[in-house]
């Protein structure tokens, strides 16, 4: 072989390397400057992440079926899509939404009747696109039709509502966003680089890439990750204090006992499941493409793919990242009949009596000011 002659496969490998790591860089840029904007704008960077999932998503039905169309099928998705993140993001975010709103009081009274009839709003919006839908169907395409009207709403729940606990996460605090997305990245890189140089063992036929040699150096590599990823950013009080409003200023919060009591068991619970269960929303991905044969979701990021193509394993850990919170790590939350029934099991005869009159007042003057002596 000529020295001076590359081969071809060299001519085709660094010209894409090359583009990945100039993807990668500005992604990277990018990211970090929307975590040190804020939580408001993490919000609006995880919407925009996932239209251009549901994007590619339909995109690839469009193409599955070439031979077939379906009158407004694209535009009746996109309706759907639209109603089900004013639900989400309306149920998710309606005390964060008042608290906003509750400093500009010409709003106030109209928002209040937003949030008030929001389920009506959106069963209602539903409602039409269900009768849209079956206005549309002819006969000869029912069944990719309602193929069309199942991937929809399939498109919903992988993506919307899974993303939507991303955003859920953020505002409890930025670092229940930032370290499973964080562990999930250092998994792969770890992954490919141990099987890389030691893989030898095929881990899954979905993957023939994937090695159990890489699979075992991954997880070692992100469960160290996730110890010092844990003491580091829970340091910090604007990863983890929560958000109780959209404003973008300063954070301070007493420290979370049990977060910080724990974080040695919270980092070692989120490395394994970054390691061991994540990595099958990457295998459920190629399994999807494989059945589609494509090699990639789309084009979205040149030298990377789709959007979809990197969000795969994010989506598996963002849902797990909230129950976990839920589950161990949040303060518990009591609602309105809790506080009171605690109250009136806890006060003596002589103070139930003077809190039953101190209300009456209340409600008689309009005022909410009282206290108990």
């Amino acid at each position: 072989m000529d020295a001076n002659k590359v081969p071809l496969d060299d001519q085709k490998t660094c010209p894409k390397f090359l583009t990945r790591t100039c993807s990668t860089i500005w992604m990277l840029v990018g990211f970090f400057l929307i975590l040190y904007m804020g939580h408001v704008y993490i919000w609006a960077m995880i919407v925009v992440i996932q239209i251009f999932m549901a994007n590619e998503l339909f995109n690839l039905a469009a193409r599955a079926r070439k031979e077939k169309s379906s009158l407004g099928a694209k535009p009746l998705n996109w309706f759907f899509f639209f109603t089900a993140m004013w639900y989400v993001y309306g149920y998710l975010m309606s005390k964060h939404l008042t608290s906003t709103i509750a400093k500009y009081k010409t709003f106030t009274m109209l928002f209040n009747g937003i949030i008030q009839y929001h389920t009506l709003t959106c069963y209602l919006l539903y409602l039409g696109g269900f009768t849209w839908f079956i206005l549309t169907l002819r006969k000869g395409r029912y069944l990719y039709q309602f193929g069309q009207f199942a991937w929809a709403h399939m498109i919903l729940i992988f993506v919307l509502l899974q993303s939507a606990f991303s955003v859920a996460n953020v505002f409890e605090g930025i670092i229940w966003f930032l370290l499973p997305a964080s562990l999930i990245v250092i998994n792969d890189i770890a992954a490919y680089l141990c099987g890389l140089l030691i893989g030898r063992t095929p881990l899954i036929k979905l993957s023939p890439k994937k090695t159990w040699e890489g699979f075992g150096g991954a997880l070692i590599v992100t469960l160290l990750s996730a110890f010092l990823l844990a003491d580091w950013m829970g340091r910090s009080p604007w990863l983890t204090c929560p958000r109780q409003d959209l404003s973008t200023g300063p954070l301070s919060c007493d420290p979370n006992p049990s977060f910080h009591s724990l974080r040695s068991w919270h980092a070692l619970a989120y490395g394994l499941f970054a390691s061991i269960a994540a990595p099958f929303g990457g295998f459920f991905a190629s399994g999807f493409k494989r059945a589609f044969r494509i090699k990639d979701f789309g084009d979205s990021i040149p030298g990377h793919g789709g959007i979809t193509d990197r969000m795969d394993c994010q989506m598996v850990m963002a849902v797990f990242s909230y129950i976990y919170y839920q589950s161990f790590i949040a303060p518990p939350k009591l609602n309105f009949a809790d506080i009171l029934n605690q109250a009136l099991y806890t006060l003596t005869r002589e103070q139930q009596v003077e809190l039953y009159t101190s209300l009456g007042k209340v409600l008689a003057s309009g005022s909410m000011h009282f206290c108990f002596k």
